[in-house]
């Protein structure tokens, strides 16, 4: 078949699917607002759950970007999109005054073609789709060629899921080989376009006859003045010009600084990892980014070190980023140009109005309506955001913000609408001046300051601790809560030891029934919840009491929940989330029917003043990690003789568990003053306590009371901060090499906490209230705390995970993997698998390093044969 004949075939073909889309699109306008946002939603979670393998297509089709990141934009496009727009009305009346006669009615607009980009192939896709499904519009993607099979695939996953919750089997399709013929016929035929892309992609898209929401280019200029904050400001430009390699258009293009701050600022940018170009390696640079006046392709989305590779020279893995010091700021300087690369052009202004027209001058050359950024004190710089809104040509201007996490809204100020389609208003030749999503008809200019989230502090409503204080707070709840039957979840141990029945004979002198489930083993299961649940409904309980360690408590929670809502999905309430308050699962609430009461006989979990629970289906091993604050229990009754008998191995194991609960909630990105004061108090009293419990048992009962108090410590402080890495890697090492989880955290913890120790971060955790990399100084303030001393902090660390093995070596416990007993070749077979699930572990996103799955492994390496037996065997390349 000749080369006409395949035109004009791919051309019927193209027509017979517009015919189709055509049809699902009309039957899909006739759809209600209920289920079109059960499609939405559908839709959101399916693509949520394929984040991870939709990046690693994404990268190894396109070649470029790095994959951790992509996961963020896959998990951002399907979570945020979803939070953004749940809730908004997009069928029907939205408006109506009958007194004057007026209403607003929605309609779709029709088809849609989503031009997707080879930057961000898949989230790009996912993005598209859920606007498209929110607004009742079909849409036909046309994929960028090198990244076809990815961008293809995500919308086959996002379809599946629309299709199976209602919507027409064709609402969202895709041209299988796509090419300019066949997009520029696609872009003809549609009702409007969604063009994401090169400039030569947005002016056909323009230039099609048809509506079009196209974006321009980004080259986005950042100013630090004498009033910034250049820690904050360089943490930032790094942490999001490296984000995907700088592949996001609002990412920074140029730094513009101060005179007054240059040498600071330069300093910084040296010390957080970037390198400063010679004027030889400047023009290797120039000669390589640019080709014929157009970015390079084969730079975008590659590392600083392959691309001063590519130049010629060679540079440390390590580097982040590339700086050139230059002057002109009109195109003819090729580092005035936008780069989607590591690489910086850097330029020093005499004062704020000579920066303010250099910034000008990048933007009208380059990048003109799309992103610029100020690093300011908003007080003493309010002159200067004040000039900066009114003089230049952006929509997006940004204040104390990164530039490529900030642009596209929802993560560093949540009035700026979530988005991965930025417009450039008629500035930049666009029809939209902000971020695209269900309504764009205005040419608008956001300004966005850095805003820090609301945080709390949750405990439950009572909190009864001393030595036999169990009697006393089971009366008030029949004094107080006026409760009258329960069920007592525990274990067949604590049962046959007749721990439960001091409870119940407590309960049956203040007037409440009771009965007791102690089906309850080790590591919960689905069918024993729903057994538990089987026997509420029999005995129809006004209150549910947990007695044991955490698996009791686990199993209670997840008992309370079917008992009060008997048609939850524990796959979907398992889902990982960015922030629990934007989660896409809204979590039933609890209280209802029943209240929970906590009583640990172990000082470990914590689980007892915790909205956290585990439960595995039993039919195929799947954990559900379930984490919500309606599942905090509204009483703890913490009475250290409950835990007199706690045998020696259980002792070690659960003291260390919380004492790298505190670790880690110390230096999690969501601390505040009130966990952090929880957390301080709990390590003083494990390092005081937990050998005298470990040694002396039940002979020591102030040393049983302590460590029983420290854990509940533990456990509020890390249900309010929450957790990190050391968990994520702990939770996978149990779970695959069947070791007890407070002896993983324990192996885990010193590697941990060198690497979150890091102030160079490959990788800063994104979080709004995290400026700068802080772990150091945080440890080496529970040094000073334990009174170690060290002259600096790097010292005081180091004295620290001294004296945390010093503990562990005094309670016998294995200070690498490899002495646990895990044999080597079984570990590193299922090196790489843990790793990546460690990677998606919920505790991993308030972590304040975000890591590299590599990371992860190399962490796993250094645990398990120690850091020096490591670095030497990589030194004689063993490994």
């Amino acid at each position: 078949m000749d080369t006409l004949e395949q035109k004009e075939l791919a051309q019927k073909d193209f027509q017979e699917l517009l015919k189709r889309v055509k049809e699902a699109q009309k039957i899909y306008a006739t759809y209600s607002q209920e289920q079109v946002d059960k499609i939405f939603r559908a839709a959101a979670i399916a693509a949520n759950k394929n984040r991870i393998l939709l990046a690693k297509e994404a990268v190894q089709e396109t070649g470029m970007g790095v994959f951790e990141d992509k996961v963020i934009k896959n998990h951002y496009a399907a979570e945020y999109i979803y939070h953004a727009y749940k809730d908004t009305k997009t069928c029907g009346v939205i408006e109506q005054d009958d007194a004057m006669g007026y209403e607003v009615v929605l309609e779709p607009l029709g088809i849609l073609a989503g031009i997707v980009p080879t930057t961000n192939p898949t989230s790009t896709a996912i993005f598209k789709s859920l606007l498209a499904l929110k607004t009742r519009n079909a849409i036909i993607f046309s994929p960028h060629p090198r990244a076809k099979n990815c961008t293809i695939h995500a919308a086959k996953i996002v379809l599946e899921a629309a299709v199976k919750a209602g919507a027409p089997e064709d609402i969202i399709a895709w041209i299988e080989n796509p090419s300019i013929e066949l997009s520029n016929l696609l872009m003809k035929s549609a009702d409007c376009t969604l063009a994401t892309g090169g400039p030569g992609m947005v002016t056909a898209a323009y230039s099609s006859g048809k509506p079009a929401i196209g974006v321009g280019a980004g080259n986005a200029p950042t100013i630090i003045d004498e009033f910034a904050d250049v820690r904050l400001a360089v943490s930032s430009i790094i942490h999001s010009k490296t984000f995907d390699n700088g592949m996001i258009c609002a990412s920074e293009n140029s730094i513009i600084c101060l005179s007054s701050r240059y040498k600071e600022m330069k300093e910084e940018l040296k010390y957080r990892g970037a390198h400063f170009l010679s004027s030889e390696e400047l023009n290797l640079i120039r000669d390589t980014i640019l080709v014929h006046g157009s970015i390079n392709a084969k730079v975008v989305g590659q590392s600083a070190y392959d691309i001063a590779k590519m130049a010629g020279f060679e540079v440390s893995k390590e580097t982040k980023v590339l700086v050139g010091e230059v002057t002109k700021v009109d195109v003819s300087e090729p580092f005035a140009h936008e780069k989607l690369c590591p690489v910086l052009a850097l330029y020093e202004a005499e004062d704020f109005l000579d920066a303010m027209k250099k910034a000008k001058r990048l933007l009208l050359d380059g990048g003109i309506g799309h992103t610029a950024d100020l690093y300011t004190d908003e007080a003493k710089g309010k002159e200067h955001i004040e000039l900066f809104e009114k003089e230049l040509p952006a929509c997006r201007l940004l204040i104390n913000t990164p530039s490529s996490l900030g642009g596209i809204g929802d993560l560093y100020n949540f009035r700026l609408k979530p988005s991965l389609t930025l417009g450039c208003g008629s500035w930049g030749g666009n029809s939209i001046s902000g971020q695209v999503g269900v309504e764009q008809l205005l040419n608008r200019k956001s300004v966005a300051k850095r805003r820090e989230n609301m945080l709390w502090f949750r405990t439950p409503e009572r909190l009864f601790f001393k030595p036999g204080c169990l009697e006393f707070a089971l009366e008030e709840l029949s004094s107080v809560y006026h409760k009258r039957r329960a069920l007592i979840v525990t274990d067949s141990f604590l049962y046959q030891s007749g721990f439960s029945k001091r409870v119940s004979d407590a309960l049956s002198k203040v007037g409440i029934e009771s009965e007791v489930f102690s089906n309850v083993a080790p590591d919960p299961t689905l069918a024993c919840a729903k057994e538990g649940a089987k026997l509420c409904e029999e005995v129809k309980p006004d209150c549910i009491i947990a007695l044991g360690g955490g698996s009791p408590m686990d199993a209670a929670k997840i008992i309370w929940i079917l008992y009060e809502h008997p048609e939850v999905d524990f796959e979907d309430m398992a889902m990982d989330f960015i922030d629990i308050r934007k989660r896409i699962i809204t979590f039933p609430n609890l209280g209802k029917k029943a209240s929970l009461v906590c009583i640990p006989t172990t000082a470990g979990t914590g689980s007892e003043v915790t909205p956290f629970a585990i439960i595995t289906d039993e039919r195929d091993g799947t954990k559900y990690p379930i984490a919500d604050y309606s599942l905090l229990p509204n009483m703890a009754i913490i009475d250290s003789t409950l835990m007199r008998d706690i045998p020696k191995g259980l002792t070690r194991a659960s003291g260390i568990d919380a004492l790298t609960h505190c670790m880690e909630a110390y230096v999690s990105m969501m601390h505040t003053v009130f966990s952090d004061a929880m957390a301080k108090e709990a390590i003083v009293e494990i390092f005081t306590y937990l050998p005298r419990a470990y040694h002396n048992g039940k002979d020591d009962l102030e040393a049983r009371e302590h460590m029983a108090h420290a854990a509940t410590l533990a456990g509020i402080s890390f249900a309010n901060a929450f957790l990190g890495i050391d968990h994520s890697l702990g939770h996978k090492l149990g779970a695959y090499h069947h070791l007890p989880h407070g002896v993983c955290v324990s192996l885990m913890l010193d590697e941990v906490m060198k690497y979150n120790a890091s102030e160079r971060p490959v990788k800063m955790g994104t979080f709004s209230q995290y400026q700068a990399p802080e772990a150091l100084h945080r440890y080496a303030e529970i040094a000073d705390l334990l009174n170690l001393g060290g002259k600096n902090d790097e010292e005081k660390l180091r004295r620290l995970i001294k004296k945390i093995d010093e503990l562990k070596k005094d309670i016998e416990l294995p200070l690498t993997i490899q002495e646990a007993g895990i044999e080597e070749q079984a570990f590193l077979s299922s090196l790489k698998e843990m790793s990546l699930a460690a990677f998606n572990d919920q505790c991993t996103g308030t972590n304040p390093r975000y890591p590299l799955v590599s990371e992860l492994e190399e962490i796993y390496l250094k645990a398990y044969y120690g850091e020096k037996k490591y670095e030497k065997m990589k030194e004689e390349e063993q490994l």
